[in-house]
C-alpha cells in the first residue's frame, strides 16, 4: 500500500510529471522568443504633424514634426506641439500594448477578464466589475 493520497502516479492513466516540466519548459521557450520579437518591433504612432516611433517594450525612440506645421515663435503653437507628441505617443502605446496582447495572450493563459476581474492590461482588482 503506498501512503500518497493519489495512488501510484506512475501507472497508466497517472500524473505525469516529466511531461508537464517538458510542455512547461516549451511554453517558455516560446514566451521568452514572443517577448524578443516583440522588442525588435517598432510601430510609429501619429497626431496632428507629429509622428513617433515606439519600441515593442513602450521606449519612445523617435519624434518627428512635419515641417511648416507649428510656428516656433507662438507660444500656442509650442503647446500644441507638447500635447500633440504626447497624443502621438499614446496612439504608437496602444499598438505596441495590441501588439504584446496578439503575441503573447495565448502564451500567458489569457487575460485577467478571463479570471474574473480587471481589464486587459490592467491588473486584477484595478477598473474590473465590482472593484
Amino acid at each position: 500500500m503506498t501512503n500518497n493520497p493519489f495512488g501510484d502516479l506512475s501507472s497508466e492513466g497517472g500524473f505525469d510529471l516529466q511531461a508537464m516540466l517538458e510542455q512547461a519548459q516549451q511554453m517558455q521557450a516560446q514566451l521568452v522568443a514572443a517577448q524578443e520579437q516583440l522588442a525588435a518591433t517598432t510601430v510609429d504612432g501619429s497626431a496632428g504633424g507629429v509622428t513617433v516611433t515606439v519600441t515593442g517594450t513602450g521606449e519612445l525612440t523617435g519624434v518627428t514634426i512635419t515641417p511648416g506645421t507649428f510656428d516656433g515663435d507662438d507660444a500656442d503653437s509650442l503647446a500644441d506641439v507638447g500635447d500633440l507628441v504626447v497624443a502621438a505617443y499614446r496612439d504608437g502605446k496602444a499598438q505596441v500594448d495590441a501588439l504584446a496582447a496578439q503575441a503573447l495572450g495565448p502564451l500567458a493563459g489569457g487575460g485577467p477578464e478571463e479570471l474574473g476581474g480587471g481589464e486587459p492590461g490592467r491588473p486584477l482588482g484595478f477598473g474590473g466589475p465590482g472593484v
